[in-house]
Order: structure tokens, then C-alpha cells, then sequence
């Protein structure tokens, strides 16, 4: 059991660390590859961080483990708001709240952490049936999101688009770089695999061979695959701290990665998961 535990931890630990090292960097250089703003580079880091919970989830799902990704979910989306308003706090920019795109996404992340916890407190049976209204959710939240972006923060669009006018082209269009960003993209996604697959069976021993609970592991988990976000919180504060009139930027970007990590957690990785095991 100690093998199997150290195996778990050892597997989990390197799904964390290749998204944090290659998977999140790629995805960062092949947006400023691009000249992408800091909503979308937000955007970017968001799916890329819920690459973990991808892995996870599905594989907990493909062995009969739904209370495991159930918990994940919960104690993922949970931890991400905390982390969040954690590195707000640090970089001391806790005035970026009161914008009211800001505010409107922040109450949308509430929301994604509140319907889990109310699925899981009323026990309500987590199959096909919920699949449809987490996908209307999500554009729902999706719409939400992009027209209090529109209506609150045109100033930063401005300033955005006067700087990518003023350094110019310089990096946009570099064709070699963003083919050799696309090849670490697969290759990283094939390394994810194949590691995903050993993780897959590590769980099947520890949930019916020694009997540990589906909830236990569902919520260690959720704080393993948490820690990408971390990283991205801080990078994308850091990233535009060197000047005090940029500062908003980070906090657009680290709100944007916050937000679509927690919906694509818990509104798509859910329901394939429960896609997974139903069909399985």
C-alpha cells in the first residue's frame, strides 16, 4: 500500500509539474507569439491549468470512480479561489476588485464553486441528465463574461491595442516559433498520456485493492491539480508589475484564468467525466 501511495503522489506530482514547466509556458509564449491580450492570454492559461483535472477526472471516471471526480471538482474549484484572492492580496492589488467586470467574474467563480457543493450536501445523482445544463451554463457564463469584459473594460482594450500598435509586429506572425510551440504542444500532450495511464491503474489499486475512500483521493487530488493555477495567478501579476499603469492587465489576465479553468472544471471536465462513466 506505501508503494502504491508514493506511486500516486510521484505520478500526480509529475502531471503538476509538466503542466506548470512546458504545458503553461508553451501556451504563454505561443500567445505573446501572437500579440494575444491579456483576456485571451487568461484564456489560454485557463485551459491549459485544467489539463490536470482533464487527466484525472477521466481517468477516475473510466474506473468507476465518480464520487472521486466529484470531489476533485469541488475541492479544485475551491482551492482556486483561494489561491486567487491569495496572490490579489500579495501583489497588493485588491483596488483591480472593484472594476465591475471584475466583480461580475468573481461572483460567476462563486457560482461554479456553490453548484458542486450543493450537488454533493443534497447527494443529487451525478448522471446524463445534468450533462445539458452544464453546457448551457457554460455559454451562459461564457456570454456573461465576454459583455462585462466589453462594458467595464474598454479603457484597458484601448491601452491594449495602443501598445500592440506601438511595438509593432515584432514577434506576431513568427512562424517557425509558433510550429515549434504547436510540435511541444503534442509531444507534451502525448507525455500527459502516457503518464495519465499509470495513474489510472495506482487508483484502481489504492480505491479496491486497499480500500481507500473515493472522497479522500478526490480532494487530494483537487489540491494537486490546483497548483498550475497557482503558479499562473502570480506569473500574470508579476509579468505586468514592472509598470504601475499596466497592474490592471495582470489582474484581467489572472481573473480570466481563474474563470475558465473553474467553468471548464466543473461545467465540461465534469460532464465528460460523467460522459466516461457512463458509457464505461
Amino acid at each position: 500500500m506505501f508503494f502504491e501511495i508514493i506511486k500516486f503522489i510521484l505520478y500526480s506530482g509529475m502531471i503538476v509539474l509538466i503542466a506548470k514547466y512546458i504545458l503553461v509556458w508553451t501556451l504563454r509564449k505561443l500567445a505573446e507569439n501572437l500579440n494575444l491580450k491579456p483576456k485571451t492570454v487568461g484564456d489560454i492559461a485557463g485551459f491549459a491549468t485544467s489539463m490536470p483535472e482533464l487527466l484525472t477526472i477521466s481517468i477516475s471516471s473510466l474506473n468507476g470512480l465518480m464520487n472521486t471526480s466529484i470531489f476533485n471538482i469541488v475541492s479544485s474549484n475551491i482551492i482556486n479561489f483561494v489561491q486567487y484572492m491569495v496572490s490579489i492580496l500579495l501583489n497588493k492589488n485588491k483596488k483591480a476588485i472593484s472594476n465591475q467586470a471584475i466583480r461580475t467574474q468573481i461572483v460567476l467563480v462563486l457560482i461554479t464553486i456553490v453548484i458542486p457543493i450543493i450537488l454533493v450536501w443534497k447527494n443529487i445523482e451525478i448522471n446524463l441528465v445534468i450533462v445539458p445544463a452544464f453546457v448551457i451554463l457554460y455559454f451562459l457564463f461564457g456570454y456573461i463574461n465576454q459583455n462585462a469584459h466589453k462594458l467595464y473594460l474598454k479603457d484597458i482594450d484601448l491601452k491594449i491595442n495602443k501598445k500592440i500598435e506601438e511595438e509593432g509586429e515584432k514577434e506576431k506572425g513568427n512562424t517557425r516559433k509558433t510550429v515549434l510551440y504547436m510540435l511541444i504542444l503534442l509531444g507534451t500532450g502525448i507525455l500527459l498520456y502516457v503518464i495519465g495511464e499509470l495513474l489510472s491503474e495506482t487508483l484502481n489499486h489504492l480505491c479496491y485493492q486497499f480500500h481507500i475512500s473515493e472522497i479522500v483521493i478526490g480532494i487530494l487530488l483537487g489540491f494537486i491539480t490546483s497548483l498550475p493555477e497557482l503558479i499562473t495567478f502570480f506569473e500574470a501579476q508579476k509579468h505586468y508589475k514592472q509598470n504601475k499603469n499596466d497592474e490592471m492587465m495582470g489582474v484581467v489576465e489572472a481573473t480570466n484564468n481563474l474563470l475558465t479553468s473553474n467553468m471548464l472544471n466543473l461545467f465540461v471536465i465534469q460532464s465528460i467525466g460523467i460522459l466516461i462513466y457512463t458509457v464505461f
